[in-house]
């Protein structure tokens, strides 16, 4: 839900103030109307775009797109990033007596999550937008 939420989102970032109703957003994105209707009333729900009800209605965002993170949209979607079961639950792993990489996990968990933090909207919806990619150690990524 966080792939089709970020995608239905950065096209309203195209024009944060018009109110876009959710055929539309479904039609200009590729995301199944259902789904589309799903994910906005999802995000409404947790304040990053409003509703306005009504002939004229649709929805807009609720802060400006440079405000809304990509974490923050994959926290409101998918309750955060967990790349193991450990990570949501140590009780549902049957390696966890014996793992000796979820400390591991944690901290790739931990840079995924402030790697989402640091892309807005307004970086999703801007089709020049490159972020730098680089290794652990700073060094640039071939």
């Amino acid at each position: 839900m966080a792939d089709y939420g970020v995608l239905l989102l950065a096209h309203l970032a195209r024009a944060p103030e018009a109110l876009v109703r959710t055929h539309e957003a479904a039609l200009a994105t590729g995301v199944p109307a259902p789904m589309a209707s799903k994910i906005l009333q999802s995000l409404q729900q947790h304040g990053i775009v409003q509703s306005v009800r009504g002939a004229r209605g649709g929805y807009r965002l609720a802060r400006a797109p440079e405000d809304i993170t990509v974490g923050e949209v994959v926290a409101a979607l998918e309750g955060g990033v967990a790349l193991t079961d450990c990570l949501v639950d140590a009780s549902r792993c049957e390696q966890s007596a014996v793992c000796a990489t979820s400390h591991a996990w944690r901290r790739i968990s931990r840079a995924i999550e402030r790697a989402l933090e640091d892309i807005t909207l307004a970086d999703m919806a801007d089709p020049g937008f490159a972020p730098e990619l680089r290794l652990a150690r700073g060094r640039e990524a071939a």
